[in-house]
């Protein structure tokens, strides 16, 4: 670490042994490589990995003299929920940290995690393009990967799904998700939590046996007393990414080749189109839908293929799907953003 970074470090009183230090040289990687010295939002929520992240982001900060919004987003889901903001504002402010609070006024009742996920995004990108923030930090580590690597098992996920989360993600073309923090195990990121800020906040809703990620974590300790060690998961899930960047490769050579982009459609030639295998077309009809839509997440694959299978038995077609209207004439099929008048939906 150079002398600049360990002479801020003892100024401020951070305190960080060597490991942590480490975890700070892993994070500071992630963010000269993506972010630089430019503007970007920390998103928190008061939990130890989010708190972690806040801490490393302060340090980077006070070195690279980057502007950082630390922005909270209180869902309204529990009715203490203003007040456990309120507790975290304040544990942040001691540490001279302003924290931003964005109220939810959604109503989420059914899908509650989904929807919660989805409403979270939405806050946080419309106070970075009122702000002009280009990128989100989020606290997301390695226990996080393991379980969402098992959860889209569990859901029959291929490649795409099952080579889990990306330190860098595009969330609506202009504004970037970075997760500095996926080398990290949630130990490790509690104890420096605990050290800089004294406490964090725990959320019930991780002890809510309903939620499938709740049994999933319960499932991974009977891996490890099982002998499937943790390491040996995510050594898989690198494996599985490194085929997906292989095969995204492909699909951009391709997608040069069969689609037409335009601002508000994307036109794909099914004369190429029909040439490729059912994957290949299941990625390039789910990135055409997402890039028109500007949603977070494609329509599930299994819509997809539903979709697929109409498009090759039928001459003429017009449905909606993911926010967008796709429509089949003799040579293309054409994705244009939904409005007000719906079609068939799938």
């Amino acid at each position: 670490m150079r002398k600049k970074d360990l002479s801020v470090l003892k100024f401020e009183k951070f305190n960080l042994n060597n490991k942590e230090s480490l975890i700070y040289s892993d994070f500071k990687l992630c963010l000269e490589k993506s972010i630089k010295k430019k503007t970007f939002l920390v998103a928190v929520s008061g939990g130890p990995d989010s708190l972690a992240l806040t801490l490393l982001s302060k340090i980077y900060s006070k070195i690279e003299k980057n502007r950082i919004f630390f922005v909270l987003v209180d869902h309204g889901l529990r009715p203490n929920s203003s007040k456990e903001a309120k507790a975290v504002k304040l544990l942040l402010k001691k540490k001279k940290i302003n924290l931003t609070i964005l109220k939810n006024k959604e109503k989420i009742n059914q899908n509650i995690q989904s929807q919660a996920r989805k409403v979270r995004y939405k806050l946080l990108l419309d106070f970075c393009n009122k702000k002009k923030i280009k990128f989100i930090l989020t606290g997301h580590h390695r226990d996080d990967q393991i379980e969402t690597f098992l959860i889209r098992l569990s859901r029959g996920s291929g490649i795409q799904g099952l080579s889990s989360m990306k330190k860098v993600t595009n969330l609506d073309g202009k504004i970037k998700l970075i997760r500095p923090l996926l080398n990290q195990k949630k130990k490790e990121l509690i104890i420096l939590a605990k050290q800089y800020f004294g406490k964090f906040f725990k959320d019930p809703s991780n002890n809510n046996q309903k939620y499938l990620r709740t049994r999933i974590r319960a499932l991974i300790k009977q891996f490890e007393k099982n002998g499937i060690k943790q390491e040996k998961i995510i050594s898989s899930i690198d494996n599985l990414g490194i085929t997906r960047d292989t095969l995204n490769s492909y699909i951009f050579k391709i997608e040069k080749i069969c689609v037409t982009r335009k601002k508000k459609e994307s036109t794909i030639n099914l004369k190429f189109f029909s040439l490729e295998n059912d994957e290949i077309q299941l990625k390039i009809l789910s990135n055409c839908i997402k890039n028109i839509s500007k949603k977070y997440y494609p329509p599930r694959a299994k819509k997809i293929i539903n979709l697929l299978n109409k498009v090759k038995i039928n001459k003429n077609l017009k449905v909606t799907l993911g926010g967008c209207i796709i429509y089949k004439n003799d040579s293309n099929l054409v994705v244009y953003k939904e409005k007000l008048k719906k079609s068939l939906k799938i």
